[in-house]
């Protein structure tokens, strides 16, 4: 790979004599990894599903190295939502954050989704979680992912974070700002990360970051936890960004992030009077993984904001359908706090905040949508149940040919209730069949549709 020689020169002065080593790492294989959903399956039932040891990744409580001949965006497991697949650096500021049950999280710039479902997996469906990402074009990964991993309590907003703040003044308890960067380092992993470097240089990604970081500040509660991260060497973009904003608001004190497993302390800049060694740094001639930067900060005082509650728009003959749905196939009871967008229904959490004024793309379980009185499930719904919660169950082995067949969305035939019906690999549903004498009419998602 060809390097731009500004970068080289660069990296040589950061790291001096450990430049060879880093350089060295341009030639050798990257690393892979990904996450098991603990939304969808404990981390011991997933083992013994697959039947072997997986080597961790250390700095993640759910994190996996996985050998890129296994393939695992084919296999049929991912379509059950058992994991998402991710660089394992990047499974590191969302560990930092350390999000709650019931906790108020934001992750501001959310795309594709990767840390937002770390987030839910730590939440376990208690709270509010808003995923939001500036970029329209991003936004499908993001809801497919959020749909995909069968989280019910996010609301993915397609905002500016100057409009977020406008209304989500001192909200959150926790933020994550994993911020548009310079990507210099993905460049190992890809190519395209090479080519936008030469495009997004540092100087402008600091203008972004700096922007990007007050919002959050006026969106943190006092006693709130803001994690800081990019993907990117550059210290114009990380230690000096932290530097920056610890001058900035002084309300601010950094915390200490755990160094084990060859990560690295943060650089003190002789321009900066804090010490930002508690800050980390992931070095890929360091550990098993590409280059990654965390700062986690923590708000000592400010002002406590005040909401009103979410407002449910559905009707009584809305209410009425869903919960004649859920009687007739499903074994569990009907949300109560349902809301339309259209013939779309969402299910809501109750303390859901009130989005008036916000571009809401998708709030809460997307539970389906009624087209006059007939009321068709979504994907989402299905994705958020176990087998358990349905009454019609179609049930194959992992390796039936009509797993494959049903992800490919053709119709399958088997014995079968007429109505709704989940397919489904062993307990775990991967989608709905509407069933007619024994003919699974297939009503899985175009979109997502297994191509072999």
């Amino acid at each position: 790979m060809k390097l731009p020689q500004e970068f080289i020169s660069r990296m040589e002065a950061l790291l001096g004599n450990e430049f060879q080593d880093f350089l060295n790492t341009y030639s050798q294989p990257r690393y892979y990894g990904y996450r098991v959903n603990t939304l969808k399956i404990s981390i011991e039932e997933y083992l013994k599903l697959i039947g072997k040891q997986l080597e961790r990744v250390p700095w993640s409580k759910d994190g996996f190295y996985y050998h890129p001949d296994d393939n695992p965006g084919k296999h049929p497991y991912y379509y059950a939502g058992f994991y998402y697949i991710q660089e394992p650096s990047a499974m590191a500021p969302a560990e930092v954050l350390t999000a709650q049950p019931g906790e108020r999280v934001l992750d501001l710039c959310a795309a594709p989704g990767g840390k937002t479902m770390q987030i839910a997996a730590d939440m376990k469906g208690e709270g509010v979680l808003v995923a939001n990402e500036i970029n329209s074009s991003r936004i499908k990964a993001l809801i497919k992912n959020i749909e995909l991993c069968g989280v019910k309590n996010a609301i993915i907003t397609n905002e500016t974070p100057n409009k977020l703040a406008s209304r989500f003044g001192a909200y959150f308890d926790k933020i994550l700002v994993d911020a548009p960067c310079s990507g210099e380092g993905m460049i190992r992993k890809d190519d395209n990360a090479r080519k936008s470097w030469e495009v997004y240089n540092s100087a402008k990604c600091a203008c972004i970051q700096r922007d990007i970081l007050q919002q959050a500040d006026i969106m943190l509660k006092p006693g709130g936890k803001l994690v800081y991260s990019t993907c990117t060497f550059s210290t114009q973009e990380n230690e000096e960004i932290i530097g920056w904003f610890l001058g900035e608001y002084p309300n601010y004190e950094l915390v200490e992030i755990n160094k084990h497993n060859e990560i690295c302390s943060g650089k003190n800049m002789p321009e900066c009077s804090h010490s930002l060694s508690q800050c980390a740094r992931f070095w890929p001639h360091k550990l098993k993984g590409e280059g990654h930067f965390v700062a986690a900060l923590e708000k000592k005082d400010g002002i406590e904001g005040n909401y009103p509650d979410y407002s449910l728009n559905a009707d009584k003959k809305i209410n009425n359908i869903i919960n004649d749905f859920f009687v007739k196939y499903t074994n569990i009871t009907a949300p109560q706090n349902v809301t339309a967008y259209g013939q779309n229904i969402h299910a809501v959490m109750a303390d859901f905040p009130n989005t008036t004024g916000i571009n809401v793309v998708r709030t809460g379980w997307r539970l389906g949508s009624i087209d006059r009185d007939n009321f068709e499930p979504s994907q989402s719904m299905i994705m958020g149940l176990a087998s358990k919660d349905i009454k019609n169950v179609i049930a194959y082995n992992l390796d039936s040919i009509e797993v494959i067949k049903y992800l490919k969305g053709e119709t399958l035939f088997a014995e079968c209730a007429d109505g709704w019906g989940a397919v489904c690999i062993g307990e775990f549903p991967l989608g709905w069949v509407k069933s007619k004498n024994d003919t699974l009419k297939n009503h899985y998602p175009k979109g997502w549709r297994k191509i072999v």
